[in-house]
Order: C-alpha cells, then structure tokens, then sequence
C-alpha cells in the first residue's frame, strides 16, 4: 500500500470515527475505531464496530473519489475518474470476513451482527447498492435498528472483550496484518475473505468454459475465487 493510500484511507476511518462521535448517542452506542483481532487463519483489521443492545454493527469505511459502479454479488467494483478506472475488491466480501472473525472472536450469532460500508469522499454511485452501502446517512442507517438483541450487561462485556483483547494499535500490529494478509491470500486450501476451506469447481459457461478454479465452499455466502494455474 502506498503512503498516499495510507493517509486517504486512514483520512476515511477518522471521518467515520467523528461521525460516531457527534452523531451517535453514547449511552447507547460504545463506537470503537480500528480494531485488529486474531483469528484462526491470521488476523483481521477492522475499520469501526458500533456496539449497541440493538446489534453490532461491522463498519468498512472507503474514502474514495468519483463514480463507482458495483454489484452485491460480483467480486470486485469498478471506481472511474475522469481518464482512469481501476478495481476495488467488493467491500461487502471484504466486511464479511470482519463479521465472521468478530462473531467467531465473541462466540455470538451472525445474525446479531450488521454489516455497513460507507463511502466518503467525492464519490457517486452509478448503480443501485444494497441499503447497506452507503455515500450518506451513515448514522441514519444505524438507528433503524430498534428491536433489542443484547441486553446492557452483554453490550458492556462485549465492548471490553474488543478493546481488551484485540492487538495493540501499533506499526508492528500493522506489518503483522499485512504480513497475515499476504500469506491468506496465498493459499490454495482456506479462503481468505472467510476462512471456509476451498475446493476445486470447473467453470460451465462462459469464455472460460472447463477451465478450473478454487471456489470458496462458504458459496453463494461468500462468492471469492483463486483461479487455478496448475496445467498438470
């Protein structure tokens, strides 16, 4: 990752840091910021988690310019500028990760877990998203969820479970994740957005009709892929 990145993409996370802040009531919602937590294949960096008796809400924060054009389903969105367009990794695929670690991290149904990316910076969305990605309304989304899943003890148990038990925000934490993340996204046997085991699937249409590739066993939930390069 590059330092320019770096900073936008740190610039994003402290934006939806202040939002929480000024936005959410706090004694209702303990709002925690950047939190890397291990898991069983590698670590995991998660950008802000909302924890509230109404859920947990899992946030991925992009602070990305221009128009983006997605779908829930494809694996990787496309972000235009005027005389560029490069791909992103889809957000959704990527946040499902952190819901399953923090789920598995705290032992609790991934049903009680609520999965949100926003989107700041100068951004457009020129298709239509799931009402969970968003460019607005960030903290609007959040309080529509009233019905009750927690009750106050376990919301405060859980909150310090994640703050004490995460790893330190530190530059080791960081080279730690990246290392972990390199290595992930190696592996032809455990996959790296979920952690389900890959299996080898032949494509059945298309231009790439009988050729090989791993797909992710977690299928439709989770919908990454490796393409298999073994010619044997």
């Amino acid at each position: 990752m590059s330092l320019s990145n770096f900073i936008k993409g740190w610039a994003g996370e402290a934006m939806g840091a202040v939002a929480h802040w000024a936005f959410l009531d706090k004694s209702i919602y303990i709002s925690l910021n950047n939190v890397t937590l291990p898991t069983s294949n590698g670590t995991t960096q998660i950008d802000h988690v909302v924890v509230s008796k109404f859920g947990i809400f899992v946030i991925e924060a992009k602070n990305i310019d221009g128009w983006i054009f997605g779908d829930a389903k494809a694996p990787q969105w496309s972000i235009v500028k005027p005389g560029r367009k490069f791909r992103m990794q889809n957000p959704l695929y990527q946040n499902y990760r952190h819901v399953k670690a923090i789920a598995e991290f705290l032992d609790v149904d991934e049903e009680k877990l609520h999965s949100v990316v926003m989107f700041w910076g100068e951004c457009e969305f020129k298709t239509e998203m799931p009402s969970n990605v968003m460019s607005t309304g960030y903290t609007t989304y959040i309080k529509r969820f009233t019905a009750p899943l927690f009750s106050d003890d376990e919301v405060t148990a859980i909150a310090e479970a994640l703050r004490s038990d995460a790893l330190p925000k530190t530059w080791a934490t960081r080279r730690l994740h990246l290392e972990s993340l390199q290595t992930r996204h190696s592996s032809t046997t455990t996959c790296p957005k979920c952690a389900s085991p890959l299996v080898m699937r032949t494509s059945r249409s298309g231009a790439a009709a009988g050729s090989k590739f791993y797909g992710c066993s977690a299928y439709p939930k989770c919908r990454h892929t490796i393409p298999c390069t073994d010619k044997a």
